[in-house]
């Protein structure tokens, strides 16, 4: 029970990588806040955790700052703290016109970097807020492998990997002005993650045959609980002497 009574908000906890992590964040006793703009998919959620009835649903866009604010607000009035706060929303801009720098849309880029930087800001910004008093707190961030490296052409999504580059940045940046306020803060980076958000790449034939080389430790899809065990580890008094690590859960991508 590495998170016993620690009250943690899960964003995006409605499905893949966020539901994962609330799952594990609830077996290992914490009171976990189930964000998601999906009430109903957060719900799902909830009711598969371990201990559901100390699982909390709270429908947030977290693109809007002021539901982000009023929705944190709710949380520390309510637990009294507010000790972790996991950035998991997030997603590809494709639908949007994402891709390369020459072809990426306006539409794209904007939307890309709202849903995956200027919410991650949102989140921060409040959580800091209900943090500082206590001069304690952790923040687990999870980017992507794209922050680090390059994606070739089967990976070139340029707004989304700049989000999740600057995803880094602004996490490491936090780390290093508020360490001396006990606030803690690391990103998680994901290779390839079986998940909803994934369906394009475990659909294609070309990137099945190239898994052996991009993650080579199994060849294979990693899975949500592979990110949930990182960011409990994190999370928990365990890492009271990590922050500003960048942690890769990517099988082998980033190594070579």
């Amino acid at each position: 029970m590495q998170l016993m009574d620690k009250v943690a908000i899960v964003t995006g906890a409605g499905s893949g990588i966020g539901a994962a992590i609330a799952r594990q964040f609830s077996k290992e006793g914490a009171k976990v806040i189930l964000w998601d703009i999906d009430q109903k998919a957060a719900e799902e959620t909830r009711q598969t955790c371990l201990f559901p009835s100390t699982a909390t649903v709270m429908p947030v866009d977290v693109t809007r700052a002021d539901q982000v604010e009023e929705a944190t607000l709710q949380v520390a009035g309510q637990f009294d703290r507010l000790d972790v706060l996991v950035n998991v929303a997030g997603g590809s801009g494709r639908r949007w016109g994402d891709g390369p720098v020459d072809s990426c849309t306006l539409e794209g880029w904007h939307k890309t970097l709202d849903l995956n930087l200027n919410s991650l800001f949102y989140c921060c910004k409040f959580a800091i807020q209900a943090m500082l008093p206590q001069r304690q707190g952790a923040l687990v961030i999870v980017s992507s492998v794209l922050g680090l490296v390059g994606g070739d052409q089967d990976f070139a999504t340029h707004a989304y990997a700049a989000s999740k580059g600057a995803a880094i940045s602004l996490g490491r940046s936090i780390a290093a002005y508020y360490a001396p306020h006990g606030i803690r803060t690391n990103v998680i980076c994901p290779g390839l993650i079986a998940t909803p958000m994934s369906r394009r790449a475990q659909q294609s034939q070309i990137i099945r045959s190239r898994l052996a080389e991009l993650q080579p430790l199994t060849a294979d899809f990693g899975q949500p609980e592979d990110v949930a065990g990182a960011a409990v580890f994190l999370a928990s008094d365990a890492a009271r002497f990590v922050t500003g690590a960048v942690l890769t859960v990517d099988g082998g991508w980033t190594v070579r």
